[in-house]
């Protein structure tokens, strides 16, 4: 699988040096290099890479420009490429597969090809399978019927929640996530050995969870059912449960139609 890259930089030695170190990668094809922002929206929109190397800092149209400005097709995968720290967090928000700090580093580079090639096999996956449902809705339109609730809602959650806590990026796997609890604007997000503070609301939360995985259990907690090793009763019609880390978090009466998925 090769993988038709362009490199975006306004720096002509900055573009020379990240070649050089793509030369190793045997699946990376450079067809394209631009100097400014206008000249890779260009590019991007006539030859449709399927990942784009993009400095940030650039005069004129700088990197984000550049993102929306090619929002009306479907995009490549972006990695950032930055001298400044403090572009890390609108690279992560702009849904960059990583950021690079400049000088390049060669093993951080590895880790970032690794990730676009996991991202382009997952893309063409789901490709794929929408060439297989074109096909099913022609000739066997029941068994399309079946089958679209189920992949439309499964690709619909998140896999990874971006959490800046104390200054740092923190990437989560949602299924390593025991339960969340709400404060306010900010949710606490518990995994079996750490608590990060997300600003974000119950509600919005909630969208991005699978409902199927992650329920409501009290006015202000999420738990992750697939977490919950233990039912204990409590008073009041209220009980406990006990998940895989030790943790209980109490239900409220009025979702214990939760609890009733572990006891039928």
């Amino acid at each position: 699988m090769t993988i038709r890259t362009i490199i975006v930089d306004d720096e002509k030695l900055a573009i020379q040096g990240l070649q050089l170190r793509l030369e190793p990668f045997s699946d990376i094809e450079v067809i394209e290099t631009c100097a400014n922002g206008r000249e890779a929206i260009r590019a991007i929109k006539t030859l449709k890479p399927d990942l784009v190397f993009l400095d940030i800092q650039m005069p004129g149209f700088d990197g984000f420009s550049v993102v929306k400005g090619v929002m009306e097709i479907e995009p490549p995968l972006f990695v950032f490429v930055t001298a400044y720290q403090e572009h890390a967090i609108r690279a992560f928000e702009a849904n960059a597969v990583n950021y690079l700090m400049k000088p390049v580093d060669e093993d951080k580079l590895a880790d970032t090809i690794e990730r676009v090639r996991q991202r382009l096999a997952e893309k063409r996956s789901a490709d794929e399978a929408e060439k297989l449902k074109d096909v099913l809705a022609e000739v066997s339109p029941e068994s399309l019927d079946q089958i679209t609730d189920e992949d439309e809602s499964a690709g619909r959650y998140e896999k990874m929640i971006n959490v800046k806590d104390r200054g740092q990026i923190f990437r989560v796997d949602v299924d390593s996530i025991e339960h969340i609890e709400a404060a306010g604007d900010y949710m606490c997000i518990y995994t079996g050995d750490n608590s990060l503070i997300l600003r974000e609301t119950m509600k919005d939360l909630e969208r991005r969870l699978d409902p199927k995985t992650f329920q409501r259990v009290h006015r202000s907690k999420i738990v992750n059912l697939d977490q919950v090793r233990q039912v204990k009763p409590h008073t009041n019609g209220e009980c406990f449960l006990v998940l895989e880390s030790g943790a209980e978090v109490k239900v409220s009466r009025s979702y214990r139609d939760v609890v009733a998925r572990f006891v039928h």
